[in-house]
């Protein structure tokens, strides 16, 4: 690595991420049944239907994990708690062991001397609320305030910090517009009303944990570098639009207690009723700011489609096993950007940020030069954000350890562990001794 600890500012934290259904093993510990489940279940949708059901088997293994967040000097640890093992059905009854099991997580990084940073929901949507419309329906907003209290009686008191919901666009435009996510959807109504009810939502959990004396509350969001893919004015307004729907939609929620205009244009007709009243509580004030990126996109129009009639070109850049061009100056970007825009000044966190690499184990070695470089590029950019005053406070890669990659199954890899899903053995890539070197106290 071509930094240390010490090119940071004293206060500046290193972490690592994972979720929950990613790594825990859902078939274990009492939990319900949730949208992955299904949508994993269904032909089509999931490279050779793999599920989380068996995943890491964090449940059982959480203290071999949790040491090598310790063996990596990592000060943070960001993870998600899964509504689906709490809560079974969503609303009522709630499962003790799963509880009880993430009391012992918070506890377990305590006794390390790792802060526990907490997300509500990355997004194990239990089946019985997916039922109910899911993030179409805006009693959603009640229900997630109901999950969230009961998570926060039992563990707000030990928490670092806290953000409702993981990545809103993912929630959302991902799930609901494109259909690459659970629950699948292709609809531009349902869009528009998730869109807005995962902010109400949001908003209703800032203010249930405000009301129980929680405190560093904030809102988590993903961002993608949109470039126009020409030089044409046609090319540029497409740009801005998918600009607009990914990264600005839900920040001006959050910090304008607005919505792009140039968004609206398009989802305006499909929006739920009255939703133009809701922007005090999805502006509840937060503290900070975290932010996911890993990417850029060029934009091109495709006038023949229906909005928002453009489409992706693909990039001249160096690709991740994802096929997603490497382009750190976008993260220096985003960093900047919110902080002149959005948050004025509230501290700003990189919740993720890492590659999936073709990894191979040989003779007990991963060798993942790969990654070292992309760590090295992005945490150059976040320390060129920071010396231009941005006050970026911590950078979590993701993720910990090689998991479940949602639709794409086990077979990219993200981690800087390695896991064989065979065996479940955990073995720390080149990229995991190099960066526990560099970030030593």
């Amino acid at each position: 690595m071509n930094f240390t600890r010490a090119d940071f500012p004293g206060d500046f934290l290193f972490g690592a991420s994972t979720s929950s259904y990613q790594i825990e093993g859902s078939a274990l510990g009492g939990a319900g049944r949730s949208q992955w489940d299904d949508f994993a279940a269904t032909p089509g949708n999931v490279i050779r239907a793999e599920n989380g059901a068996r995943a890491c088997e964090h449940i059982l293994r959480m203290d071999e994990d949790l040491d090598l967040l310790k063996q990596g000097n990592f000060d943070v640890y960001r993870f998600s708690t899964s509504w689906a093992r709490v809560m079974p059905e969503g609303r009522g009854a709630v499962n003790a062991e799963g509880l009880d099991f993430y009391d012992r997580l918070v506890d377990g990084l305590l006794e390390r001397g790792i802060k526990p940073a907490l997300t509500l929901y990355h997004w194990e949507l239990p089946s019985a609320l997916l039922d109910l419309g899911g993030w179409r329906n805006r009693d959603i907003a009640d229900w997630f305030a109901d999950y969230t209290n009961i998570m926060m009686k039992r563990l707000g008191d030990r928490v670092w910090s806290v953000a409702p919901v993981n990545e809103p666009w993912c929630v959302t435009w991902l799930s609901h517009f494109l259909g690459i996510h659970a629950p699948g959807l292709r609809d531009i109504r349902a869009t528009a009303r998730a869109m807005h009810h995962v902010l109400l939502a949001h908003g209703r959990s800032i203010q249930a944990m405000r009301a129980l004396g929680v405190k560093n509350l904030g809102a988590v969001c993903n961002f993608e570098y949109a470039q126009p893919a020409d030089d044409s004015e046609e090319a540029r307004k497409a740009a801005e639009l998918y600009d607009g729907y990914y990264n600005r939609w839900f920040l001006g929620g959050i910090f304008k207690k607005e919505y792009p205009a140039n968004v609206l244009e398009g989802l305006g007709p499909h929006m739920p009723k009255g939703w133009e009243n809701d922007f005090d509580v999805i502006g509840t004030p937060v503290d900070w700011c975290g932010l996911n990126y890993y990417t850029r996109k060029l934009i091109a129009p495709d006038p023949d489609s229906a909005w928002p009639s453009h489409k992706e070109v693909e990039g001249p850049l160096p690709k991740t096993q994802m096929g997603w061009e490497i382009y750190p100056e976008g993260l220096e970007f985003f960093l900047k950007r919110t902080h002149a825009e959005y948050t004025k000044g509230l501290p700003l966190y990189v919740t993720e940020n890492g590659l999936a690499n073709d990894d191979h184990l040989i003779n007990g070695e991963v060798q993942d030069d790969g990654r070292i470089d992309f760590l090295d590029q992005h945490l150059a950019a976040t320390r060129r954000a920071a010396e231009a005053g941005v006050p970026v406070k911590g950078y979590f890669l993701w993720s910990l350890m090689d998991n479940y990659e949602w639709a794409v199954g086990y077979e990219k890899r993200f981690g800087i562990v390695h896991t064989d899903f065979e065996t479940l053995k955990r073995t720390p890539k080149a990229s995991f001794k190099a960066l526990a070197q560099a970030i030593a106290r």
